[in-house]
């Protein structure tokens, strides 16, 4: 009941991450809680959350993206080395590779679903730290250029629709 909130918090959820490892565009559901929560529940600039259900998918937590409430359908990896760069992890994860090897240790029939113990076995590859840099880089780059067809895309049907309803004498 409304007169037992004492705190309001942003929840993330499945349909804020893209299957490709990026927030999407849809708006952050309210979690109202009875209680105040310890800041472990909550996102941190360098968090890799990953999906616990089929199709795995870990997101990279960015400043925008801070203290956002973490459910129990996310795992939350927080690095302690600094010899290796939290976005490359979240890319690695993210990899077909990765997430056939979680599918093998999957549970549950009709949603597929892994745990933190199973994305604790996952071998990072030892890479250098520059090479990591590179491969982020080059992968936020694969993502805008994807963004930039997609836009294309929408541009490309909005034109059609025009040309054919002027073709067609349709207002």
């Amino acid at each position: 009941m409304d007169y037992d909130v004492k705190a309001q918090y942003r929840l993330v959820t499945l349909k804020n991450i893209n299957l490709d490892g990026t927030f999407s565009d849809e708006p952050f559901e309210l979690f109202q809680s009875n209680d105040e929560l310890d800041d472990d529940h909550f996102t941190q600039v360098g968090d890799i959350l990953v999906r616990l259900s089929h199709p795995y998918t870990a997101v990279y937590i960015q400043d925008k993206h801070e203290g956002l409430l973490i459910p129990s359908y996310f795992a939350v990896i927080r690095l302690e080395s600094s010899g290796i760069v939290p976005a490359f992890i979240a890319w690695y994860l993210n990899t077909e590779r990765v997430k056939n090897g979680l599918l093998r240790h999957q549970t549950g029939t009709n949603i597929p679903t892994t745990n933190k113990s199973a994305l604790a076995q996952v071998d990072i590859p030892r890479v250098p730290i520059e090479k990591q840099r590179m491969i982020i880089e080059l992968n936020a780059l694969h993502q805008k250029e994807i963004g930039l067809y997609q836009q294309l895309i929408a541009e490309k049907q909005k034109l059609n629709t025009l040309l054919t309803y002027t073709i067609a004498n349709i207002r």
